[in-house]
């Protein structure tokens, strides 16, 4: 099996997400090189810090944290591009682990009852053949040992992508709706809502009020990246 493992990596070599360098044996997803160039938010405080601050007045958060910086240019940028628009799912798996074994060894998250991803609205799925958070989510569960669930949350309308859309306007756009599957499954739950990347925050709020319907329910927050 080694052989035919050697084989194949010969022919179809793994290629580093950022860099296009070929992958060593020991390296997953990204080169050392470009992983050491990830802009880390080195959060040490979960309950205070500029991810949380984002919500101040807005909706109320338990905790919230983010892997990364996600800047106009860069490796982060990249990296999310290549897990939402080019299909390379393993991004989201490698970012799963990596959170996962963070969180795990901090037991910052301990305390969660349940992991919910922003979801996207069906025709959107179907579309791009995934939820770009989806196998984060799976990751997170595998490491904090809570269940993964896509579809408490429902997203009941969409509007048109938000890529070029300014600050402003991203921020103080209502057009998406989302919707509890079941109001009474959720009670008295912490509940630890996840995304790709907080820009305003606009849709993880949304999110997180509709949550907030059912009785007892507190949120945390976790996403790969923060946009600074």
């Amino acid at each position: 099996m080694r052989i035919l493992k050697d084989l194949f990596n010969l022919f179809y070599p793994k290629l580093c997400a950022n860099c296009d360098d070929q992958l060593t044996q020991n390296e997953n997803v990204i080169c050392t090189f470009c992983r050491h160039d990830l802009p880390l938010t080195n959060f040490t405080n979960y309950t205070e810090n500029k991810i949380s601050k984002t919500f101040y007045g807005r909706v109320a958060i338990e905790k919230a944290y983010s892997l990364l910086f996600y800047r106009k240019e860069g490796i982060t940028k990249k990296l999310i591009h290549e897990l939402k628009y080019k299909g390379n799912e393993e991004i989201g798996i490698f970012f799963g682990n990596w959170l996962g074994e963070i969180l795990k060894e901090n037991n910052e998250f301990s305390d969660i009852n349940i992991i919910i991803p922003v979801p996207l609205h069906p025709k959107k799925r179907r579309q791009r053949g995934y939820n770009q958070v989806s196998k984060f989510g799976n990751m997170l569960s595998n490491h904090l040992e809570k269940p993964f669930k896509e579809t408490v949350l429902l997203r009941t309308s969409t509007s048109k992508t938000q890529t070029f859309k300014a600050r402003f306007e991203r921020f103080n756009n209502n057009d998406t709706k989302f919707q509890l599957s079941n109001l009474t499954a959720l009670k008295n739950k912490h509940i630890l809502l996840i995304d790709d990347v907080i820009t305003t925050g606009a849709t993880l709020e949304a999110c997180a009020k509709e949550l907030q319907k059912t009785e007892g329910v507190k949120i945390s927050i976790l996403t790969m990246a923060y946009t600074e």
